[in-house]
């Protein structure tokens, strides 16, 4: 099985910051359609999430639970689904090798469904989505984050495969990637990126 590794809070719903009341659950812009392209192109989609504010005392893991029930319900009912969802609910110092930029969510979930992570990818909106995914084997796209992160990361030290302009565009590239076809793309390449980067205004 192939699969498409989908961070949480900014990349799939709006990050407000430690997300843990289902009520302030709202997807990102052409999530669900992305979502719903990944599922039915044959895609296990996973959603592979920090979640730290169980550790800080903010919300709970049930808490946590009612937030990733939520976010299922809308995607759902806009004709998505999701396969599996992974935390961590630790703290950044801590210990584990699970929290993201580690790579142990997705081991952990090759291990659970049989995946290739060969043949998978990780979609979201830090550098810390692409280290992981660079560190179990997949391929990453990036995504703006909502809100966007500031100060933005610096992604010189572990490009991206692609910058997409949200998770239907990414969806649209790694179908066609899959599927050895030239992608339309909206987005960019890291290289195409750091060009435009360069260039004097």
């Amino acid at each position: 099985m192939r699969a498409v590794f989908l961070d949480r809070d900014g990349t799939l719903n709006v990050n407000t910051g430690y997300v843990g009341d289902p009520n302030d659950v709202r997807l990102v812009p052409g999530t669900a359609q992305g979502v719903r392209m990944l599922s039915d192109a044959g895609f296990a989609t996973i959603v592979v999430s920090n979640q730290s504010g169980i550790a800080r005392g903010y919300f709970s893991a049930s808490d946590a639970d009612a937030v990733d029930m939520r976010v299922r319900e809308l995607l759902a009912a806009a004709g998505a689904s999701i396969t599996a969802m992974y935390r961590c609910p630790h703290m950044p110092d801590g210990e584990c090798d699970c929290r993201k930029p580690k790579p142990g969510m997705l081991l952990r979930a090759a291990a659970d469904l049989h995946i290739d992570l060969a043949e998978s990818w990780i979609v979201g909106d830090r550098l810390l989505d692409v280290q992981a995914g660079r560190a179990a084997g997949c391929r990453s796209v990036i995504v703006p984050g909502v809100p966007p992160h500031e100060p933005p990361d610096d992604f010189s030290t572990a490009a991206p495969d692609y910058f997409a302009r949200d998770v239907t565009d990414a969806a649209r590239y790694i179908i066609a990637h899959a599927a050895n076809a030239r992608p339309q793309e909206a987005g960019t390449t890291f290289e195409q990126s750091a060009a435009a980067r360069e260039k004097p205004a």
